[in-house]
């Protein structure tokens, strides 16, 4: 008779798993700049007077915001003031954190296939300096 979870027997004679080798971790400001790297060539589709804020900052904050389960421009918006110290570190936000509305506007206009291209490039620059491993988004504070 089975027991537990469907378990009809555990082979007790089994060697202990081999111990993994410790994989190099990616420097965080490397993940950081790269990220910003590879969005730094989409074309702005904005008119100049009305760039409060820079396209890159944008594109990385609903980027990060997304991947960590934002699911609206509101969610984007206030993903981006409860990292605000730690984007600071890496992004100008030379007028702090956009609006929920220009993050709307702003991705309303923007090229998607360029910025398809960016988060492939991106996230195969990541494969490669992590060797696959998994990647911390942020730090604790």
């Amino acid at each position: 008779m089975s027991q537990g979870f469907g378990i009809e027997s555990v082979d007790t004679h089994q060697s202990a798993p081999t111990p993994k080798k410790p994989t190099q971790v990616a420097d965080i400001g490397c993940i950081q700049h790269s990220l910003v790297e590879h969005f730094a060539d989409i074309e702005d589709p904005r008119v100049e007077r009305t760039k409060k804020h820079q396209l890159t900052d944008i594109l990385v904050i609903a980027i990060l915001a997304i991947i960590a389960g934002a699911q609206g421009w509101e969610d984007i918006e206030n993903y981006g003031l409860s990292k605000q110290k730690w984007l600071e570190e890496f992004l100008a936000l030379p007028n702090g954190i956009p609006s929920d509305d220009t993050f709307r506007r702003v991705f309303e206009f923007i090229d998607p296939e360029a910025l398809h291209r960016g988060f492939v490039r991106w996230v195969e620059t990541l494969v490669t300096q992590t060797g696959g491993e998994i990647v911390p988004m942020h730090r604790n504070p």
